[in-house]
């Protein structure tokens, strides 16, 4: 005759609990992954302007000293307006603060070439040794394929 012992309990509260349930924890971290991806877009401040196409585009994302020309010919020096008359007075402060010469210009696609110059002059007047256009890389022509043989 076998004898069964009746189940062994672990310690004096019952069975220890060795598995989570993680279900919770990934509801939470997907909505909030959610909404971050829903505010993100809003949270880049900027100006407005459309910036012309070109083959080889640049990029004035660093640190730099950017002036801006918006469609309404508001001229704009590091995202804060400026009346175009002070623009190299202002911008002679601020390159001799960040110790740099070299300005970029964005402006968007309709402004007026006269206006683009008007305010060319100006950086020219405060020093600048170099301006940078920026624009905005144009899309690359889908490649015809070739059919399959």
């Amino acid at each position: 005759m076998s004898m069964t012992l009746p189940p062994r309990r672990a310690g004096r509260f019952g069975p220890a609990l060795s598995d989570i349930n993680v279900t919770p924890l990934v509801d939470v971290i997907l909505v909030l992954l959610i909404i971050f991806m829903v505010t993100a877009p809003m949270m880049t401040r900027g100006i407005d302007v459309r910036l012309p196409k070109t083959e080889s585009g640049s990029d004035a994302r660093d640190e730099r000293i950017v002036v801006t020309v918006d469609p309404d010919n508001t001229v704009y020096l590091n995202d804060r307006p400026v009346n175009v008359h002070l623009l190299t007075d202002r911008l002679k402060s601020e390159m001799q603060r960040t110790g740099n010469d070299f300005v970029f210009l964005r402006a968007d696609e309709s402004v007026a070439y006269g206006r683009i110059m008007l305010v060319m002059d100006q950086i020219k007047k405060a020093g600048a040794d170099r301006i940078g256009m920026v624009t905005q890389p144009a899309p690359r022509p889908a490649r015809a394929r070739s059919p399959a043989r």
